[in-house]
């Protein structure tokens, strides 16, 4: 391995944001991937809004704004069940290789963090719930700063937290725009395309792209 700090995004990336929604698609009705994909666009949109006009409310605030609108934007879904859905999104599963992928890179001694908008209460309760909490050195939030990616400054919690050059950082996330910001900034960026979506920023291509974490382990 010739880098020693991995740095992961967690929604997307480590936990499955649509797995709270599909614990409970029979419940609430039959367009539940409808409203998933709806929750998750309006909760990323209110972050980069919120950016942009210099403004900040954590992430449970716009987990929570944004179920609201979608349960408006599909009427069909059951209303119900938003405390339901919630309290799931506190405890959304891992991706089935996360965590082998963390031990293994923990055994070659790699550093490893998140660096994620989620709060972080949200993100202590995701890591506990998936059982990898004690595999992390450190979990950042852009709470410390009360900015959301992909604004430069985020990245930069990791080189000034851990005296590095961003070239030292391997930064994995399976959001484009986030890789995008990512690979702007300066770190080794791998893409996780889970969706085999096509290329979007051409002009701040990944290193790599893979389609689960687990060929991680491949990469020089």
């Amino acid at each position: 391995m010739t880098l020693s700090t991995y740095v992961f995004d967690a929604y997307g990336t480590l936990f499955d944001v649509h797995a709270a929604v599909r614990r409970h698609a029979a419940s609430v009705g039959p367009e539940a991937q409808f409203l998933s994909e709806v929750w998750r666009a309006k909760q990323l949109e209110y972050s980069w809004m919120l950016t942009m006009m210099g403004r900040y409310r954590d992430f449970w605030s716009l987990t929570e704004e944004a179920l609201d609108y979608a349960l408006d934007r599909v009427p069909s879904a059951n209303r119900q069940m938003r405390a339901s859905l919630l309290d799931a999104y506190w405890t959304c599963d891992a991706y089935p290789e996360v965590p082998e992928l963390l031990r293994q890179l923990k055994l070659r001694g790699a550093r490893l963090a998140i660096l994620s908008n989620g709060s972080p209460k949200m993100l202590a309760a995701a890591c506990t719930s998936a059982g990898i909490g004690d595999l992390f050195d450190d979990v950042v939030s852009v709470d410390e700063i009360k900015i959301y990616k992909p604004d430069l400054r985020v990245y930069d919690l990791i080189t000034t937290r851990y005296r590095l050059f961003p070239e030292a950082v391997s930064f994995q996330s399976s959001n484009r725009w986030d890789a995008a910001g990512a690979t702007a900034f300066g770190f080794r960026t791998v893409w996780i395309n889970r969706n085999k979506l096509p290329e979007e920023y051409q002009d701040m291509q990944p290193a790599a792209v893979l389609p689960d974490l687990s060929g991680l382990l491949t990469l020089a």
